[in-house]
Formats: C-alpha cells, sequence, structure tokens
C-alpha cells in the first residue's frame, strides 16, 4: 500500500460558532474550495461560512484519517474546543500558514 498524505481539518466560521470536521489529501485545495463557496446554501461549510482553518492533523493512511474524522464528528462540542485549543489556544486562522 502506498503511503500518501491525507489530513483531517477544523474550519470555523469568522465568529468562531460552527465548527465543520473534513478530511483531504490536498489541504490547500480544499481550503481555497471552502473559501469559493462561502455562503452557499448547498453546502454545509458553504451555509455557515466555515473556511477558517483552526486545527489539522496529518496522516499517511487513508482509512486512518476517516476514521479520526468519524471519531472527532462524534465529540461533542466541548471535547472538540480542547482539542482545538491544544493545537491553538488562540484559536488563530491557519489558513495562510498551510496554504503558503
Amino acid at each position: 500500500m502506498w503511503n500518501y498524505n491525507f489530513y483531517v481539518y477544523i474550519t470555523t466560521n469568522p465568529e468562531k460558532t460552527v465548527l465543520y470536521i473534513g478530511v483531504t489529501n490536498d489541504l490547500s485545495r480544499r481550503l481555497y474550495e471552502h473559501t469559493e463557496n462561502k455562503g452557499n446554501k448547498s453546502t454545509f461549510a458553504g451555509k455557515y461560512y466555515c473556511y477558517n482553518l483552526v486545527y489539522y492533523e496529518h496522516f499517511t493512511h487513508i482509512n486512518y484519517a476517516i476514521e479520526r474524522e468519524k471519531e472527532i464528528k462524534k465529540w461533542g462540542r466541548k471535547k472538540k474546543n480542547s482539542l482545538i485549543e491544544a493545537l491553538n489556544p488562540e484559536w488563530n486562522f491557519l489558513n495562510k500558514q498551510v496554504t503558503e
């Protein structure tokens, strides 16, 4: 089996009131797509303006990334907040960090 780059990531809206959890093989491209979709009511991230990256994890196997995404999605907001704050205590938007 080949090893590749996969990411589980969390984006939020500008007010940091809504979280979106996703998985991708190209984090930079995916963030661009979220930004382009803001306001698009046909997608969750678009409808709620979740295009600001606040957390991500790297994986080399897609199965592990998908398992982790499903695990985090089951958590309550308090536990998700703790996960974000362990890496990013100030909830800084990390988009430029991963796209430059």
